[in-house]
């Protein structure tokens, strides 16, 4: 018999990548399965699920606005809205199951699921909880975290840690050094700095790298330059004419980026952590420092304290970080120990752990 399952959630890189991995994964241990995503009208989802190969229903959904409260006005509205398209999609596909990656659209989801005695299934990838995650928490079949540690904010008796799941195609990538270096152009023979600000960017980070850009080029250094879209024309014009810059607002394929890097800059967004202990790359971590609960910073922290990262603190990135990244990229040994404590905590088959035990639950 074929099982339907409705997974949740999106908003940024962070949730949909891990949600695609698992439904890959569910789909390559039972192919008859359906999955459904549900996901946030205006959101990146609605663009990466469908070239993925899966079916996504949006909902009229907003988060609330830390920054305006005035534009929370129409929130009351919104989610009665969302929950009437939640409703209508669940008498439609009818689901045995909904999991919750996090991000606006899972909260209504799965709230109407366990309303309907329907098992519900939470990925949370912080080390630091989100609150719609945690009030969903009580009520959820099994809950599965990244790190040890998290039941401060779920039931112990739910939790697996399974760890994040990593694409595919960076989990079990076998590009060289050198043909990560090619895809982008560059010269193989120069140490190469990674700089990735998660799928939208980042502010600080950009801004960094464009008033230092020289410093890569003194240091006989070359730089592969992920910016998003707000920045990328800017990017551009500054990289026009320097052969060791490569800068674009997106790099579609990860694996060839991570390849080619000996040292990275990166976010701590949760996925992001998860795929550099995957791939064992010496990382500086700029933590965005508006997240909720400041979780990025603890996500990096956690590395950090474990020498296996290092960290520049948002606010000190424009003075800092170019120094930083190159100290680091000419220091051979600093970036040997940084890989050393790193590689134990990649967790490669995440994907695979989560899909089997919903599955295992649903076959009980």
């Amino acid at each position: 018999m074929s099982r339907r399952i409705i997974i949740a959630g999106g908003g940024t890189g962070g949730h949909i990548f891990p949600a695609i991995a698992i439904a890959n994964a569910i789909k390559k241990m039972e192919p008859q399965t359906e999955i459904l995503f549900v996901g946030a009208k205006g959101k990146m989802e609605m663009e990466k699920v469908p070239q993925a190969g899966y079916k996504i229903e949006g909902l009229d959904i907003a988060g609330f606005n830390r920054s305006s409260l005035i534009k929370n006005i129409g929130l009351p509205f919104k989610l009665i809205k969302s929950f009437l398209q939640v409703k209508k999609i669940f008498s439609e596909f009818k689901p045995d199951a909904a999991i919750g990656v996090g991000g606006y659209s899972s909260f209504p989801v799965l709230r109407y699921a366990q309303s309907k005695g329907i098992a519900t299934f939470i990925h949370e990838a912080n080390s630091f909880a989100g609150k719609s995650n945690i009030m969903l928490g009580k009520k959820a079949t099994k809950i599965y975290v990244a790190t040890d540690g998290m039941e401060k904010f779920f039931p112990a008796d739910k939790i697996i840690i399974t760890g994040n799941p990593v694409r595919s195609a960076i989990a079990q990538s076998a590009v060289s050094r050198e043909d990560g270096i090619k895809f982008f152009g560059l010269d193989t023979t120069k140490t190469t700095v990674l700089a990735v600000g998660g799928s939208l960017g980042a502010k600080s980070i950009n801004e960094a790298i464009a008033k230092h850009i020289d410093e890569f080029g003194k240091n006989n250094l070359q730089l592969i330059w992920q910016t998003g879209k707000p920045y990328a024309e800017q990017a551009k014009t500054i990289a026009k004419g320097l052969p060791n810059v490569w800068a674009n607002d997106f790099i579609n394929q990860m694996e060839n980026a991570y390849a080619a890097a000996d040292v990275v800059i990166a976010r701590a967004g949760a996925m992001t952590i998860a795929e550099l202990c995957v791939v064992q790359k010496p990382v500086l971590f700029v933590p965005f420092p508006f997240a909720a609960e400041d979780h990025q910073t603890v996500n990096a922290m956690n590395l950090v304290n474990k020498n296996a990262g290092l960290i520049i603190k948002d606010s000190e990135a424009n003075e800092k970080l170019v120094d930083a990244a190159v100290a680091l990229a000419k220091d051979e040994n600093k970036q040997a120990v940084l890989k050393q404590n790193i590689k134990p905590l990649g967790i490669a088959d995440a994907d695979i752990r989560v899909a089997a035990d919903v599955l295992k639950h649903l076959n009980q």
